[in-house]
Order: C-alpha cells, then sequence, then structure tokens
C-alpha cells in the first residue's frame, strides 16, 4: 500500500517513511524485491533503511494483501453461478466456527426457502399445557429434571409439555417457595444469577439448579461476546423445539443437551457445578444488598476538586499564554508543540498525540506537563467517582452494581454500573473514596484480602523449591528475590533494588519481556534482560514452568487453571510474530491468574453459606479482585472477621500458605488500613 502510494494505515516500515519516500524508493531501484535483496548495498539514508528492515515482513504481507490472486481454484462454467437455496446447515456450521453471528443472521434471511433445509426430524413439535392449581403443577413436577426460563413469566418444560407460570396467579410465592426449594425436581436454568435474585428477594433459598446454560457455554467458549439462547442454537447448529407459542424455554432445553455433553467430555462440570451455579447465587445476594455510600461527602469531595481543577486550569492557561480547551487532543498538541514549541512525539491520523505515554516524555522539557497530567487525574476523578457515583445511589442510599461472571477471558469477576472494582486506591486522593463507602446504622465493615496470590499460585503450579521456602518460611519475597537476582545478602538489599525485585515478580507472572520492564524501572533493555536471566536462574521451577506452559498450549490448543478453567489461544499459531508473542504471554499468565479467580470464587461461596449456617446477620457485599468485604452488625464483627480469615485461607490447599488478614472498621478506608 506504502509502494502504491496510500500510506493511510501507516504500515509498519515501509509506510514509515512516508509516500513520497516510498515512490522515490520504487523509482529508483524498480521493485521491492531488489531493494530487499540489496538493502546493504543500495544508498539509502540510515534511518530509512532501519525502517525498511524493520518492516519487512508487512511491506510483503501488504504487497501480497494487495495483489489479485489469478490462480485461485474458481469454477469456469458461469451455470455454477445460477443462486439456489444454498445448503443452510453447511453455511451455519462454518458461520458458527468463524463466530461471524451477525453476518449469519442477515445471510439466512436472504437465502431462498431456507425452511425446506430444515429437516423435519430436527424439529421436535411440543405442546402447552394447562393446570388446574399452581399446587398440583409443583406435584405433577415433583422428582423430574425440568427446564426453567424466568423471563416475567416462568416457563417450565418437562420433557413433554410446557407450562407457563404468572406471578399473578393465586398462590405464586407458595408455588415459589415449593419448586425452587424441592431438591427433587433438578433445574436447568439459562443465566442463573437473576433467578437467585428474585428469590433472594422472596427469601427463597435455592440449591437445586443443576445446570445453566449461559454459565457453561462461558466455560467452553469464554472468547465469546454473547451468550444468548439464540446466539448459542447457531454456534452450536441447534434446531429450537416447536411450540403453538413463543416460548424461551423451548431453545433452553437443546442447548443444555448439546452443552450438557460438551461440559462432561471437556472434564468441566465440577468447575460449572461446584463454583460457577454456587457463585451466581452468591453474587444475586450481593446485589441485592448493595453498599452504602454517604452522598453527601461524595458531593463535598466533587467541590473540593472541583476547585483543584480550576486553579491548575489557570496555572495550564498561564504557562501556554492564552485559553484553550485542554479536554481537546487538537488543541493541547498545538499549545505544547506550535505555541511552546515542544519536541512532538508520535503522530496520528487527526495530528500529534498527546496520550498519557507522550506526556510523560516531555516531562522534563516543562513544567506545564505536570499539571497537564495532574489536571487529567483530578478531572478523571471527579466526573467519574463524584459525579458518577451520586447518580447510582439507589434510594436505598447503597449502590448496587452488576457483577458478571461470563465477561473476562480468565474467569475473573467484573463489576458495571458503576464498577466498583475499579475504585482508584494508588494515589492519596484515590484511596479518598473508600471513605464514602460505608456500613449502616450498627453495623461495621470487615475487610480481608489474600497476600500476593498470584505469585503463591506460580510457586505452587512451578512447584518451584525456593519460592515454595520463601512463602512457607514468611520471608519478604521480593526482598528474597532481590538478594538472589542483585546476588547479595538480603542485609544489603536496598528499596530500590526490592522495588526492582518486586516488579520482576510480578513481570514474570504476566510474561514481561526485556523491553517492557526495563519501562517499568527505568533501566535499560540490556540491564532488564539481565534482571529476568538472574531470577529464572534462581526460580528454576519457574523457568521451566514457563517454557513447558507455552509448549502444552501450542499442543492442545489452550490453557487450564487448576480447577479445569479453560482459555483458548488460536493466537499460538498465527504468521503474525506480535500476535504469537501475545499468545505466548497469556499462555504463561492465564493459569496463575485464572486460578487465582478461581479460588477467590471459592472463598466467596464458603464465605456465604458459612455466614448463614452460623444463622448470623452479617453478609458478603463486594468482592474486588483478591479482597472480600462483608457488613457485620457491631456485636458479630469479630466473628464475622474470623470467619472470613479462615474460609480464605482455606478455600484451597496449595504447597504454600494462603494469608488473610481481616480488619475492621466503619468505613471501608477504615477497615483496609
Amino acid at each position: 500500500k506504502a509502494i502504491q502510494g496510500d500510506t493511510s494505515d501507516c504500515i509498519p516500515g515501509v509506510a514509515g517513511i512516508g509516500e513520497k519516500g516510498a515512490k522515490d524508493l520504487i523509482s529508483r531501484f524498480g521493485s521491492l524485491d531488489y531493494i530487499y535483496e540489496n538493502i546493504d548495498s543500495i544508498d539509502i539514508k540510515k534511518g530509512v533503511r532501519q525502517k525498511l528492515i524493520d518492516g519487512k515482513e508487512m511491506a510483503y504481507t501488504s504487497r501480497m494483501l494487495g495483489t489479485i490472486c489469478t490462480t485461485a481454484p474458481i469454477e469456469k462454467d458461469i451455470s455454477s453461478y445460477i443462486q439456489t437455496s444454498g445448503d443452510v446447515e453447511k453455511v451455519k456450521r462454518i458461520l458458527s466456527k468463524l463466530e461471524l453471528f451477525s453476518i449469519m443472521e442477515k445471510l439466512l434471511s436472504l437465502m431462498k426457502d431456507t425452511d425446506e433445509n430444515i429437516k423435519t426430524a430436527d424439529v421436535k413439535t411440543v405442546e402447552y399445557a394447562e393446570f388446574e392449581s399452581l399446587s398440583d403443577l409443583y406435584e405433577h413436577l415433583k422428582n423430574k429434571t425440568v427446564d426453567v426460563v424466568y423471563f416475567n413469566d416462568i416457563s417450565i418444560y418437562d420433557g413433554e409439555k410446557v407450562y407457563i407460570v404468572s406471578a399473578l396467579m393465586p398462590d405464586f410465592t407458595d408455588f415459589m417457595q415449593n419448586f425452587f426449594k424441592d431438591d427433587s425436581i433438578k433445574k436447568r436454568t439459562h443465566n442463573a444469577k437473576p433467578i437467585f435474585a428474585e428469590l433472594d428477594e422472596m427469601g427463597i433459598d435455592c440449591n437445586s439448579i443443576i445446570f445453566d446454560t449461559s454459565l457453561a457455554a462461558y466455560l467452553l467458549n469464554p472468547n465469546a461476546s454473547d451468550y444468548s439462547l439464540d446466539r448459542l442454537l447457531q454456534e452450536y447448529n441447534i434446531s429450537a423445539y416447536q411450540c403453538e407459542r413463543e416460548c424461551p424455554v423451548l431453545k433452553l432445553t437443546p442447548v443444555a443437551d448439546v452443552l450438557e455433553k460438551e461440559i462432561e467430555d471437556k472434564k468441566q462440570s465440577a468447575l460449572l457445578n461446584d463454583i460457577e451455579i454456587p457463585l451466581a447465587k452468591v453474587l444475586a445476594s450481593m446485589e441485592n444488598i448493595g453498599f452504602a455510600v454517604d452522598k453527601d461527602a461524595i458531593r463535598e469531595y466533587g467541590v473540593k476538586l472541583q476547585k483543584e481543577i480550576d486553579g491548575l486550569q489557570q496555572s495550564i492557561y498561564d504557562h501556554v499564554g492564552y485559553e484553550f480547551n485542554i479536554n481537546s487532543p487538537k488543541q493541547l498538541a498545538e499549545a505544547l508543540f506550535e505555541k511552546l514549541g515542544l519536541p512532538a512525539k508520535k503522530k496520528t491520523k487527526s495530528g500529534y498525540s498527546t496520550n498519557a505515554d507522550v506526556l510523560e516524555e516531555l516531562k522534563i522539557y516543562h513544567p506545564v506537563i505536570n499539571e497537564i497530567l495532574e489536571y487529567r487525574t483530578v478531572a478523571k476523578l471527579k466526573s467519574t467517582y463524584c459525579d458518577g457515583l451520586v447518580k447510582v445511589i439507589g434510594n436505598d442510599g447503597r449502590i448496587h452494581s452488576s457483577f458478571n461472571q461470563t465477561e473476562t477471558r480468565t474467569g475473573r469477576i467484573s463489576s458495571t454500573e458503576p464498577n466498583l472494582q475499579n475504585i482508584p486506591v494508588r494515589t492519596e486522593r484515590g484511596r479518598e473514596f473508600r471513605k464514602f463507602f460505608t456500613a449502616k446504622d450498627g453495623y461495621v465493615l470487615v475487610d480481608a484480602d489474600y497476600s500476593q496470590i498470584e505469585l503463591r499460585v506460580l510457586a505452587h503450579v512451578a512447584n518451584d523449591e525456593n519460592m515454595i521456602n520463601a512463602f512457607k518460611n514468611n520471608w519478604d519475597i521480593h526482598k528474597s528475590t532481590a538478594a538472589k537476582v542483585f546476588n547479595m545478602p538480603e542485609d544489603f538489599v536496598t528499596p530500590d533494588m526490592r522495588s526492582k525485585a518486586k516488579a520482576v515478580n510480578f513481570g514474570i507472572v504476566y510474561g514481561i519481556g526485556a523491553f517492557s520492564l526495563s519501562k517499568d524501572i527505568n533501566v535499560s533493555v540490556k540491564e532488564a534482560d539481565k534482571y529476568i536471566k538472574e531470577y529464572l536462574s534462581h526460580y528454576s521451577g519457574i523457568d521451566r514452568y514457563l517454557k513447558n506452559v507455552v509448549e502444552q498450549a501450542k499442543n492442545d490448543g489452550y490453557v487450564t487453571t487448576m480447577f479445569g478453567r479453560r482459555r483458548y489461544l488460536p493466537e499460538l499459531t498465527s504468521s503474525n510474530h506480535n500476535l504469537r508473542a501475545f499468545g505466548e504471554r497469556v499462555a504463561k499468565n492465564m493459569p496463575i491468574q485464572g486460578t487465582s479467580a478461581d479460588i477467590i470464587k471459592i472463598a466467596m461461596i464458603k464465605v456465604y453459606e458459612r455466614l448463614k449456617k452460623e444463622g448470623m446477620k452479617a453478609r458478603l457485599i463486594l468482592q474486588v479482585h483478591d479482597e472480600l468485604i462483608v457488613e457485620a452488625p457491631e456485636d458479630e464483627a469479630l466473628q464475622a472477621a474470623q470467619i472470613v480469615s479462615e474460609e480464605m485461607q482455606n478455600a484451597v490447599k496449595l504447597n504454600v500458605p494462603l494469608p488473610a488478614d481481616a480488619g475492621i472498621g466503619k468505613t471501608w478506608f477504615d477497615a483496609k488500613k
């Protein structure tokens, strides 16, 4: 594309020399092949030569993509191109495999006579059933396995007939109580969490859900972005049952039949039944309870931050010499690079970049840069957390976040509306927000988190003797690592050395390379590479694990956690070097991060069940990565703290201890301290 004069996409290497440069090279030397065959001898500027060398692979890829293939094996008989109804099932299988579900919907709607392509044998007509009373229906359903969809009404399918139960019916509450509490009635659902939430509001405990299609689909394909029944029917090429009225439950049944077998084949039944389904109940309870906040204090803090924003804004104007929109990248670029004459860095299609990385590099040139970075930080806190949190406080004075367990590829729980897992804690200003999250009157918060859980999981799965010993002996793992990396006694390790060793420790978990580490700890790439090599020489078990897990992933096409959670890695077979490197980093990290996520989920379930078993009023209200928060009556605080610590520490058995100390306080800030 660059050779043809199109440099809009800025392909590395060739596009980096610009349209004119590319044209000049081709006009001088005739062809791309000649340039690369004689790159060392022809007369090219040093910088241009390096760009060409660095971008060689992309240059040839770009040429290949821009060349029409005249040898493709196509049918030359014109009659072969007469439109027919097509093979609908084959199209669905291909598009499902490629996860092109939106295209599938559009294409199938255009194909003619699609109904003729659906085999009658694949379609099962189901009868809609009437019933005398809800008590009769309950008696009829006893000792059966049924499929249940809760959407306005409750649709129940017992394998023969569909029953619709409306909340307007007499004895509806009694039916719900009997039906969902009865363990003899095994239930398969789609998206169990809203069902658990409704039952929780009604004070009904349910332990009889044995399968959930949305959670199963997530375990089978964590890379997907949608787990609706319609998409699952397409993905697994399933024909839904038919009924005289539209019944979602008849989409659930065939999907559940297929996914149950898939889950069993992949040995993920325990992961689904012992972790994900029970967790849905815990999350539903947490959403219903919510987290109390001090609205007035948040507003007051917002006013304080606005004064800081105004002061920073005026100071920036004074430095530049005129007023402009600091939030506009274009206007900010003009102020910095044209008015102040600072050295421009990265250029984008819309102009010079003013992102955080660019500004960090410019800090040494002018004091205004620090103020711009500070302005952005404070403005973000004000808009996202002060203004944003106030908008989502419920009538009960609590924030009811939504917890999603089918969103991340590693198995971690995510939080939305608002994202309480993203409350800033790294800066003093950010930590202030924890003061606004409080316990209700007569209650306190109990806060416990795991200490270095991912490193402990790494020590366990890698079975590294040195790291296991460090954790068993309660040594300072970062100081111990520094002593090994810098080859000196621990007593001589400086805070700077410990800080660098800490970056290496956590970087290794994420498959960090020398270049990224060098930027993180501000050393040369050569020095960072030396740190990594020293680390892996002393922690040889970890070195061995990291190599083996990548090779295993290449063979299997996926990696797994200790509990059988999978992440598929098609990137490992990519022809693109960057994608392959990404796949290798994920292969190293996902088993560690995913296992840590599974452990905290197990701990949540155990804490939730233990509090209920002991008849306490204390309730789990929030999970943030490796941290659990319980709201407890003041007279239950010590008991709740003991329970949370015990259940977290004993959630699983590892080769290393899993300490989890609990704090108590009226606010999240106080409990965390």
